[in-house]
C-alpha cells in the first residue's frame, strides 16, 4: 500500500546524507527571508532592500537544490550579489567597522536572523562537502549572502536613525582591522 503523501513533509527526510540537513537549513533561510518582506512593504526607506530580497529569495532556493540537482547559482548571480554588497557598504560607511549586536528596528532584526541562517547554511554545506564534491560558488554565495544581510540590517537601522550597539568581546584580543570588516567573530 502506497503511503499517503500528506504524512511526508519532505521526500528525502529519511536519508542519512548531510545533504538533507543542508536542504532543510536552506529552506529555513529562504523562509526567514520571506519574513522580512512584511516589515518593508509600507516602509519607503526599505524599498531597495525589499527589491533586493525579492531577487535573493529565489536564489536561496536555487542554492538549496544546487547540491542534489543541477548547479543553479551562476557567476552572474554572485556578481550581482557582490555589487549589492558594495552598494550597502557604501551607504553605511563607518558603521560596519566594528562588530555590532544584532538588534534594531524589526526589519533589521529579521535581517540579522537571515544572516545567522545563511551562516548555518554555509556550515551545513561544509558538512556536505565532507561527503561529496560541492561547487565552490555555493560557499562563496552563502558567505557573501550572510554579509549582505549584515549590511542590509545596518542600512535599515540607519534609515530609521536606530543606532548600532558596538560589541566588544572579552574573549578575544582586540585588533584594529584595515578596510571593511564583516560580521564574523
Amino acid at each position: 500500500m502506497k503511503k499517503d503523501i500528506r504524512f511526508s513533509c519532505y521526500p528525502f527526510m529519511w536519508e542519512k546524507s548531510s545533504c538533507v540537513d543542508y536542504e532543510i537549513r536552506t529552506d529555513s533561510l529562504t523562509t526567514r527571508i520571506g519574513t522580512v518582506f512584511p516589515t518593508l512593504v509600507d516602509d519607503a526607506s526599505g524599498q531597495l532592500v525589499l527589491e533586493d530580497l525579492r531577487r535573493i529569495q529565489p536564489l536561496a532556493y536555487h542554492a538549496n537544490g544546487s547540491v542534489r540537482g543541477k548547479l543553479a547559482i551562476t557567476f552572474e548571480d554572485l556578481q550581482w550579489l557582490s555589487d549589492r554588497y558594495d552598494f550597502y557598504v557604501g551607504e553605511v560607511g563607518e558603521a560596519i567597522q566594528q562588530f555590532v549586536l544584532p538588534q534594531g528596528i524589526e526589519s533589521a532584526a529579521r535581517l540579522h536572523i537571515c544572516r545567522s541562517e545563511a551562516k548555518k547554511s554555509y556550515r551545513a554545506l561544509h558538512k556536505v562537502s565532507e561527503e561529496r564534491e560541492v561547487d565552490e560558488i555555493l560557499f562563496d554565495f552563502l558567505g557573501l549572502l550572510a554579509n549582505v544581510f549584515f549590511v542590509m540590517a545596518v542600512y535599515m537601522n540607519q534609515q530609521h536613525q536606530q543606532e548600532e550597539i558596538p560589541f566588544i568581546s572579552k574573549c578575544y584580543p582586540t585588533k584594529k582591522k584595515k578596510g571593511v570588516t564583516t560580521n564574523e567573530i
